[in-house]
């Protein structure tokens, strides 16, 4: 079992229902597996009331698929949603991207910098590689790149955007697949910083397109050998 900060969660069915997440993520349920309860309780040591809150968690955040006296399966992935997840991240991301380089101040500057930095110490092609880690401060540098204060609103949209479309991460960053078929920066996280701070807002609107666009491109290689 996967043990991720048991001290980090409020309830034994929070605490599971980010093991399971994980889980998912890192592709040790595929999409589209029914999840079995009985073993689920076994390999998370856990009772049956707290693992049926954690699932219907996840059946709220679409990681589970829950049907009435049938049981629970890993939600399926497609390429017309994850297409449809991209473009409204893409215009969400777009008009609260132009307000933050409009109004945010030196503080606002900072967090995209420090997180940028903290994004930029992990590689995904190192042995040690911290998927957990890398999942998390990857998107608090897309997040601080809107955040201001008074737009609590769409930081939550855009939270539950980048969320959606974590379920698609596995994808990107799963050893079964070549260095090259896998996922790399190439810089684009710096680039789109560099842009923001620069208070350039077509390039860094354009930068971030081309940021979603590459990793639909990516995926969209990459599920061909899974739907």
């Amino acid at each position: 079992m996967n043990d991720i900060g048991r001290d980090r969660f409020a309830t034994l069915s929070d605490r599971v229902m980010h093991q399971i997440r994980h889980d998912i993520l890192c592709g040790e349920f595929k999409a589209g597996q029914k999840l079995i309860l009985s073993e689920l309780k076994e390999k998370y040591q856990v009772g049956g009331s707290p693992l049926r809150e954690a699932m219907v968690q996840l059946s709220w955040q679409k990681y589970v698929v829950m049907q009435p006296q049938k049981g629970f399966w890993v939600a399926d992935v497609s390429l017309t949603e994850l297409r449809e997840i991209l473009k409204i991240r893409q215009a969400v991301s777009g008009v609260a991207l132009k307000n933050a380089i409009e109004h945010g101040g030196e503080e606002w500057e900072l967090s995209i910098i420090t997180a940028y930095h903290k994004l930029s110490r992990l590689n995904p092609a190192s042995p040690a590689f911290d998927y957990d880690e890398w999942e998390l401060r990857h998107k608090e540098f897309h997040l601080a790149l809107i955040s201001l204060p008074g737009t609590e609103f769409t930081s939550d949209l855009m939270y539950y955007i980048y969320d959606q479309q974590e379920r698609y991460r596995q994808f990107l960053l799963n050893e079964s697949f070549t260095s090259e078929q896998q996922y790399h920066d190439e810089g684009e996280h710096q680039a789109i910083m560099q842009a923001v701070l620069a208070r350039d807002v077509d390039l860094a609107h354009q930068l971030l397109i081309q940021h979603t666009e590459r990793l639909y491109h990516i995926l969209e290689k990459l599920l061909e050998y899974k739907i």
